[in-house]
């Protein structure tokens, strides 16, 4: 995600000094979850990340005529491209500009928290019998001091995906252990040697972190405000040493991966040249449209754990979250209630390809016959994890320091040992700013 700026933050602290703190302190404005206000004639300003639902305008047109019928107000719904909307945002927020609702990357939705730009929406989840019915990890995402700011709307999350045919002429199982794992893969590159059994992609963050997570690992952790690195703990390494080790010591892998993203992890399994991938939930049903030679030939399988269980993977998405400057604070709750609950939650995860933020939903999918979706809402359901909730980590991001890390191990440039400490080193200096 683009980080933003430390002049650009400057200048969004002294705008949210002069106007949305004193905002944010008028106790009259605070949204109470009623539900039984009459709205007629006021207009909803909503912003809508653009591309997640190729059907997205007749979907937000249904969602327009029963939030009128429910409310009386009209919806205004207006679509931001990724790659700008995090600038607009801060922008925004600076100028006093926002949106009432908006649709906000789980990253993002800590650093806008604490800028002091959204709404505490712990007490209106807690009124309107919410609590408890959030997916975890998404809830946790949103979370900051104790108090939820990012109402869980959708979610992905990565498992592995595999060619069910390679596997049955090897007759091979779905592993469940990373012993498994390990022989699936060697017996994968003895069967097929014109395949990359499992290619490790070093341009991607997210491969390895069901790794680190799965030996007891964690990325970084809190020590009261501050945060400190882990990756370069002993649990961290052992787990990054089987990932990369697939590569540099198994042989399972291909040296071009070494500078890999999931984009081109996607189109070699696409193109038949990859076994299996850790990969989003959302791209079975790219894989199927690309390659539909590849229909029943491909399954999924979660992350499995070190020696049982399952090991953590990214559960990354979107929030809604309600901005402190709207004065339509109570209607603004009307909405993100009806987007991200019940059959207008289910219909936007089914359309877009990814899972509802709202446990019980979550569950059902879980307990869906369907093999490309019942693995996915599994790990997210026993296993998805969040990265640190922390603006300071989107820096991180924004500077590839895993990625670099991954790919110094992968090219033989540092061993695990070297490369993880220079990673923990760089992170530490981000979070001491």
């Amino acid at each position: 995600m683009t980080r933003v700026s430390r002049a650009l933050a400057g200048a969004l602290t002294l705008g949210l000094t002069l106007g949305v703190a004193a905002c944010g302190s008028d106790d009259s404005n605070t949204p109470t979850a009623s539900g039984d206000g009459d709205y007629t004639g006021q207009t909803l300003t909503v912003w809508v990340m653009e591309g997640t639902n190729p059907d997205a305008e007749p979907f937000f047109a249904e969602v327009a005529t029963a939030f009128e019928e429910q409310t009386g107000a009209t919806l205004d719904v207006q679509y931001q491209p990724w790659a700008s909307a995090h600038d607009k945002f801060t922008t925004a927020i600076a100028g006093g500009t926002t949106p009432d609702v908006a649709e906000i990357g789980t990253t993002w939705t800590p650093e806008f928290a604490e800028a002091g730009a959204l709404v505490d929406l712990t007490d209106l989840v807690a009124d309107s019998g919410l609590d408890g019915d959030l997916v975890e990890g998404l809830q946790e995402a949103g979370t900051v001091d104790g108090s939820l700011y990012g109402m869980p709307w959708y979610a992905g999350v990565r498992a592995s995906v595999y060619r069910t045919d390679l596997f049955e002429q090897a007759g091979l199982e779905v592993p469940t252990t990373w012993a498994g794992l390990t022989e699936t893969a060697l017996a994968l590159k003895a069967a097929y040697p014109d395949v990359t059994a499992w290619p490790i992609a070093g341009d991607s963050q997210y491969g390895v972190m069901p790794f680190i997570w799965g030996a007891g690992g964690e990325v970084a952790t809190q020590d009261g405000d501050s945060w400190v690195s882990g990756i370069d703990s002993a649990e961290a390494r052992e787990g990054i040493e089987l990932y990369t080790g697939m590569a540099t010591e198994q042989g399972v892998s291909t040296a071009a991966a070494t500078t890999w993203k999931e984009t081109d992890l996607l189109k070699a399994f696409e193109q038949g040249s990859a076994a299996m991938m850790i990969t989003g939930s959302w791209t079975p049903t790219t894989i199927l449209a690309d390659a539909p030679d590849l229909a029943g030939k491909i399954g999924a399988f979660p992350v499995p754990g070190q020696t049982e269980g399952l090991s953590g993977s990214f559960l990354g998405g979107s929030h809604l979250g309600i901005f402190a400057e709207s004065d339509q604070q109570d209607l603004a709750w009307e909405y993100v209630r009806l987007m991200t609950t019940g059959e207008f939650a289910e219909r936007w995860a089914e359309e877009s390809n990814y899972f509802p933020g709202q446990a019980s939903l979550l569950e059902a999918a879980a307990e869906s016959d369907d093999p490309l979706v019942a693995p996915f809402a599994r790990q997210m359901v026993e296993a998805g994890k969040s990265l640190p909730v922390t603006p300071l980590y989107g820096e991180i991001q924004g500077k590839k320091t895993v990625e670099t890390m991954l790919q110094s191990i992968l090219s033989g440039k540092q061993t695990v040992d070297e490369a993880t400490a220079t990673a923990a080193e760089d992170m530490n200096a981000t979070f001491g700013q």
